[in-house]
């Protein structure tokens, strides 16, 4: 009973707070100041959305083939030299991986795309590398005695067991890339950068939190999408989720 006691007595403290901010952001004109910003957050958010899909697309699509074949048995002696080749672009802050791209690529769109896939490489690499070594090799001797060959073992034994892990990885830098794409910004490619960066330099706390909120949000939209995926498509007996 006491600790129920508490727990309403916690509820009833939360939202009494929640309405004396609510009038107090009214009274003091917060809320019109970051309605003025919304016009620039919704063009600029589309942007931000815009930089992940690419960077991010790309990066699934390079990075699972890549984990596909550093997982076979003929690449064992180079998968982890590979890795660490990967890693370059973990290691090297993000804000230099995209002063290096526009040194090469100019200022815009690509080289912020090309710096962004470059960081979001490795997890999703690592996961599926990973995913596939961790197979039951009773499975995959299973799969073998029955006649598979080895390209219907990979598609149909060892991907469906490796698919928890490997979406771990694509949530893991999907998340990461929607946090490092206001970056992009300084180097010309746009974003919601724009309106946090910008408030830093005017010290306009109102501008830099319309950035900042969305870019949250955004972040938190991104990951709850991919575990939804992951959640639907993961099998039922290797999906810890489901069972």
């Amino acid at each position: 009973m006491p600790i129920r006691s508490l727990k309403g007595a916690l509820r009833i403290a939360l939202l009494i707070a929640i309405f004396f901010l609510g009038v107090w952001s009214q009274s003091s004109g917060v809320i019109d100041d970051f309605i003025f910003y919304l016009p620039d957050v919704q063009f600029l958010a589309v942007q931000h959305l815009w930089l992940t899909l690419i960077s991010g697309g790309l990066a699934i699509l390079v990075a699972i083939p890549l984990g596909v074949v550093l997982s076979r048995p003929s690449m064992a002696r180079v998968a982890e030299s590979a890795m660490q080749v990967l890693n370059v672009g973990t290691t090297i802050p993000t804000l230099a991986v995209l002063a290096l791209s526009m040194s090469f690529l100019g200022i815009g769109t690509v080289p912020a795309v090309f710096g962004l896939f470059v960081a979001t490489l490795l997890p999703i690499t690592r996961n599926t590398y990973a995913g596939l070594k961790g197979v039951n090799p009773a499975l995959k001797e299973a799969a073998s005695g029955i006649g598979m060959s080895p390209a219907q073992r990979l598609l149909r034994v060892e991907m469906p067991n490796a698919l928890y892990v490997i979406f771990a990885g694509i949530r893991t830098a999907l998340t990461i890339n929607v946090g490092t794409v206001p970056l992009a910004f300084l180097i010309g490619a746009g974003g919601l950068g724009e309106l946090i960066f910008t408030g830093i330099d005017l010290y306009d706390p109102v501008m830099m939190l319309s950035g900042a909120i969305p870019t949250a949000l955004l972040a938190i939209v991104v990951d709850a999408i991919v575990a939804t995926t992951a959640f639907l498509v993961v099998p039922r007996g290797v999906n810890p989720s489901r069972s």
